[in-house]
This record gives C-alpha cells, sequence and structure tokens, in this order.
C-alpha cells in the first residue's frame, strides 16, 4: 500500500503497510471521513512523522488522540493550529516549561517549532471523529503506533522519550531503557496536573541535559 508519509518513515515502515489490519485500518478512516467530519483533516493525518524525519527523531512525546473540536487538531500531539486557544493540557504544559526553564508562556501552541527540531509529537491513535474523543480507538492505529515506537526504539539510540499519563506509560513498555532515557508523569490535564502529578517533574531540562550529555543538540522548547 502507497501511503503518503514522509520517505525516511516509508522506508523503516514499509512492512506494516502492508499487513491485514493496517489496510482494514485504512478502510476504516476513508469510511469515517467520507461519512463523518473528522480531524485531523486528512492531509495532516501523518504530519507528525512529516515534520519530523525518522534520522532526526532526538525526543519523543506520546499522547493519546487528536483533539476533537473544529480547527484544533494538526497531526501533531498536544499542539493546536495558529491562532486557536490552548487547550487545558497545552497550557499546564507550557507553565511547566515557564516554571522548569524560564521560558515565557509563548502566543501560539503550534508545536510545528518543536517537531522541526527532531521531537516526534505521536498521538497513540492518529484520527479522531468530531466532537468524540477516543472514537478511532481499537481500529489499529494502536498496532501502527506501537510498531513505530519499536522501531525508534531498536534501531535507534540516546532517544528521549516522555511519557506523561497512564495510557503513555504503558506504551512505553516497549522502549529499551538500556538504549535510551524514559521520563514519566502524571497527564498535563487539568484533573491529573492539579493533583500534583504533572507540576515539577522538569522533564524538558532533564530532556535537555541527556541531549546535551549524548553531544547532541538541545530542543528549543
Amino acid at each position: 500500500m502507497n501511503v503518503a508519509i514522509h520517505d525516511s518513515w516509508k522506508k523503516v515502515l514499509a512492512g506494516e503497510f502492508d499487513k491485514p489490519y493496517f489496510e482494514s485500518l485504512i478502510g476504516f478512516v476513508k469510511d469515517e471521513y467520507a461519512q463523518n467530519t473528522c480531524y485531523p483533516p486528512g492531509r495532516q493525518i501523518f504530519s507528525a512523522f512529516d515534520h519530523c524525519p525518522f534520522d532526526k527523531v532526538e525526543v519523543v512525546i506520546l499522547g493519546q488522540d487528536p483533539y476533537h473540536g473544529p480547527g484544533q487538531a494538526n497531526g501533531l500531539c498536544f499542539s493546536v493550529n495558529d491562532n486557536i486557544p490552548m487547550p487545558p493540557s497545552l497550557q499546564n504544559i507550557f507553565r511547566e516549561i515557564q516554571t522548569d526553564l524560564g521560558k515565557p508562556f509563548p502566543s501560539n501552541g503550534n508545536l510545528e517549532r518543536w517537531a522541526s527540531q527532531g521531537v516526534l509529537l505521536l498521538n497513540a491513535v492518529l484520527t479522531v471523529r468530531k466532537g468524540e474523543a477516543n472514537s478511532h480507538q481499537g481500529k489499529g492505529w494502536e498496532n501502527f503506533t506501537d510498531a513505530v515506537i519499536q522501531k525508534i526504539s531498536d534501531e535507534k539510540k540516546d532517544v528521549v522519550f516522555l511519557l506523561w499519563g497512564g495510557p503513555a506509560k504503558k506504551k512505553g513498555a516497549r522502549v529499551d531503557r538500556d538504549k535510551h532515557l524514559v521520563l514519566e508523569s502524571g497527564h498535563p490535564s487539568p484533573l491529573s496536573a492539579n493533583k500534583g502529578h504533572w507540576f515539577g517533574n522538569r522533564h524538558f531540562s532533564k530532556a535537555n541535559a541527556f541531549l546535551a550529555e549524548k553531544g547532541k543538540k538541545q530542543i528549543e522548547w
């Protein structure tokens, strides 16, 4: 199957695209987009990969599924399009960066600027129906994104994985922790963050310290 994804990922993931689950998944996604309003726009489903080629991956952040409100999702986890109000989780991410690194609160929540530096912003499920969170779970995306994590773990070294919340931690079970740095905390959503499970994790400075130690360029968060 020919998938419109960055060539670097096409080579790495070639074995996935012809598996029965993936063909079934693409059939489901095409039907959903034809019959319902779904996010992100079709051309942005693989944006996380297009903005962060395989050979450039230095950090992986795992989300759950795309935002399901109009104009929000752009294919990068936690990110929203320019001029779209920041959802609470994203606001809490920037609050932690402000505390951790002393950086000012940004004017917009479009995280393409992170992706271009080597941050793979990967949702476990890459599509969603409008207004229905988790509506595309269990259709095959999880198999695909598990394969992505496995490839990164197996074929790269010294990658930082930021796992926020229970689902991300479970997905991180595929990561070889002898080769990579895995940082875990609660999810930045208000429900978790306000209970003390997010603020103060200092994941952004810790990630940069690790990258610097390995002779890599630090991320401008």
